[in-house]
């Protein structure tokens, strides 16, 4: 296998930096579980804050973080909205059904990320014994890399305040959104209950998300995920390179935006490429899916790693890729297509 020198598959490929290493090294540190980490306990304070919401909880992954606050809206039977292609819906193993015994009710997206506002409220379910009862949609933002509009997430809210459900928000990669958007974070995730939050995408930590929200959801999370293995005991090494993050690394997710447009506009110039402008640090190319094949194993020949099949791929910037990644992955582009 040719080693990967230009790593454009994803961001959850960041390092962490010198200066995260340092400051893992020197974290104080106790035991999670009963509450004694200082460390863990400033990261929960200071996301819980910076999103204008009660309680924080750090846990090992977003996938654990998305299924915990499904878990606090839901009991046994009850049910979820989602797209169809959402994170906690399609790419969680169907954590939801297998282990917290929720259905899912996924919908169909419209061409640009959103689910119709009649789809969602025509799926919603309620007082009928022969259904599963509807508690808690869940959105995602970013989406693919697209940012969903404010105003959306706020019709929808205004949906499950009207149903009386719960509002969750997939907020993976949050921060790109609203970096893109200029808006503070706190404004972006005042409609939802629980927003879930990932550490180790553009923001570089080595592991880690939280789940930041009303304060009963969070204490029931707490418990769902001792029950689930996912209570940490001196978890402030970990939980100080996501305070690191936080400082140093968010600002910067305008950087990967800007590479991200640069690719995309380098790849937009063969006619054979079909390239949807990136919105953040995510970008969608689109060609016949033999020349797919044959691109992606050139590029993974010549040392840059993407992801994709069919012929479609996906290019993923972020704090581990510069100015020269970018010139050289696409010096091979054209040498490609110029051959």
């Amino acid at each position: 296998m040719n080693a990967i020198r230009h790593d454009f598959r994803s961001d959850t490929v960041t390092k962490p930096s010198a200066g995260m290493r340092a400051a893992m090294a020197a974290a104080e540190v106790g035991d999670d579980v009963f509450g004694d980490d200082p460390t863990v306990n400033l990261l929960e304070q200071r996301m819980a804050g910076m999103l204008g919401k009660d309680a924080a909880l750090f846990v090992p992954s977003g996938t654990m973080s998305n299924l915990l606050a499904l878990m606090s809206h839901c009991g046994r039977g009850d049910e979820f909205i989602a797209g169809q292609d959402a994170h906690c819906y399609k790419y969680e193993a169907g954590g939801a059904a297998v282990l917290g015994s929720i259905q899912p009710q996924p919908i169909a997206h419209q061409a640009d990320g959103t689910m119709a506002l009649g789809d969602i409220e025509a799926a919603i379910k309620s007082g009928d014994n022969h259904f599963a009862t509807t508690r808690v949609i869940a959105l995602e933002n970013t989406f693919g890399g697209r940012v969903l509009p404010v105003d959306y997430m706020t019709a929808v809210a205004d949906v499950a305040a009207r149903h009386g459900l719960g509002l969750h928000l997939d907020g993976a990669r949050a921060f790109n959104a609203c970096v893109a958007l200029d808006l503070d974070i706190k404004d972006f995730v005042a409609p939802f209950d629980t927003v879930s939050i990932c550490l180790s995408k553009g923001l570089g930590a080595p592991v880690g998300s939280v789940l930041v929200g009303r304060q009963d959801l969070i204490e029931m999370a707490r418990r769902h995920r001792k029950m689930l293995g996912g209570g940490l005991r001196q978890s402030g090494i970990l939980a100080a390179a996501g305070l690191h993050a936080l400082e140093h690394n968010v600002s910067r997710l305008a950087e990967d935006h800007r590479r991200a447009k640069a690719l995309a506009e380098g790849l937009a110039r063969h006619a054979a490429l079909r390239v949807t402008m990136p919105d953040t640090n995510i970008l969608w190319v689109d060609m016949a899916a033999d020349l797919g094949e044959r691109f992606t194993a050139y590029l993974g020949e010549h040392g840059v790693g993407v992801t994709g099949r069919y012929g479609q791929q996906r290019w993923v910037t972020h704090l581990d890729v510069d100015e020269a990644d970018v010139t050289q992955a696409l010096a091979l582009v054209d040498r490609f297509f110029a051959g």
